[in-house]
């Protein structure tokens, strides 16, 4: 793989709760950067059985998971290294804060989107509220600056476990009202819905 002169840009949608859109607006946004000629793909997806959601991957590659046997079973978790191989603008990541199987390259799913960072793709990913270890009285955009699962947050000495990779900037969170979004600003140079 070539070396990149630029480290990708990440996108993270933050929700509530589960089944409130995060996935199927993270697709939606997906689709328009298709539409305006970048080369996106779906590097994992989650489709939890709804039908509308999974519908918004038609027109989408997506790059075949990868298998981890553990403890006699078989789990699919993202194939970080094919997508390193495809060299996308931009890879679509559902479940953020996901703990990968034992036995799989990374611990964390964060972990892999970090060499996705790195390598100079841009990543649209999301995760829930109740993942973050806690507000501690900062706004929803600043709380993304951390990572682990069940919960994100931050290691001994204010140090954030993910090395403090996702962007804090420019956030525009959702605020689900009645089923719909609305977008609220923030300044900065990132973006999290």
């Amino acid at each position: 793989m070539p070396p990149t002169t630029h480290r990708g840009r990440l996108k993270l949608l933050l929700g509530y709760a589960a089944g409130v859109g995060k996935t199927y607006k993270m697709l939606e946004e997906a689709h328009k950067l298709q539409q305006q000629g970048m080369d996106v793909v779906i590097g994992y997806f989650e489709p939890h059985g709804r039908q509308d959601t999974i519908d918004r991957t038609q027109g989408l590659e997506t790059i075949p998971r990868r298998k981890v046997f553990y403890r006699k079973s078989e789990f699919e978790e993202m194939d970080t290294e094919a997508i390193l191989r495809r060299q996308p603008q931009v890879c679509v990541v559902d479940e953020f804060a996901h703990t990968n199987v034992p036995g799989s390259e990374r611990a964390k799913r964060w972990e892999d989107v970090h060499v996705l960072l790195e390598a100079g793709i841009d990543v649209l990913t999301n995760m829930n509220v109740q993942h973050l270890e806690s507000l501690n009285g900062l706004a929803v955009y600043r709380c993304a600056r951390a990572g682990n699962h069940p919960r994100l947050g931050r290691q001994a000495g204010g140090r954030s476990r993910d090395g403090g990779f996702t962007a804090a900037g420019s956030a525009q969170p959702l605020e689900a009202r009645r089923g719909l979004f609305t977008r609220k600003s923030a300044p900065g140079d990132g973006e999290l819905f």
